[in-house]
């Protein structure tokens, strides 16, 4: 997968949401979901048409690892962690991001010009 740059097409993608929730822990593909949800107060929603493949691109670019873990009431769930590189990437794209809101923010904030006309 090409490293993405979410900021200069002014999105955030599922990808870039994975790597930010994982910085704080372990966690498994339906927590990872219900996490980006609670964080953005239940306005961005991840459904598993862009979840799974989002963990399996990451994990191909070295960004994260998975380890099943054995439960003992339930299936075996699929766990995922940072590496380094995924530490070094969400770095990266967070920057890049608040690059990008600080433009947009200038913009949107900066008066009209006064017509000269």
């Amino acid at each position: 997968m090409p490293k993405e740059n979410d900021a200069r097409n002014g999105s955030v993608s599922t990808t870039t949401l994975v790597l930010a929730v994982l910085k704080s822990g372990p966690l498994h593909g339906y927590g990872i979901a219900r996490e980006i949800e609670r964080r953005s107060r239940s306005f961005l929603r991840p459904g598993e048409s862009a979840l799974y493949p989002a963990l399996r691109a990451l994990e191909q670019d070295g960004y994260i690892t998975g380890g099943w873990q054995i439960m003992q009431d339930g299936p075996p769930r699929k766990v995922y962690q940072l590496t380094w590189s995924g530490e070094q990437e969400i770095t990266r794209r967070t920057g890049a991001w608040s690059e990008y809101k600080a433009a947009v923010n200038l913009v949107m904030q900066c008066p009209a010009p006064e017509n000269t006309l």
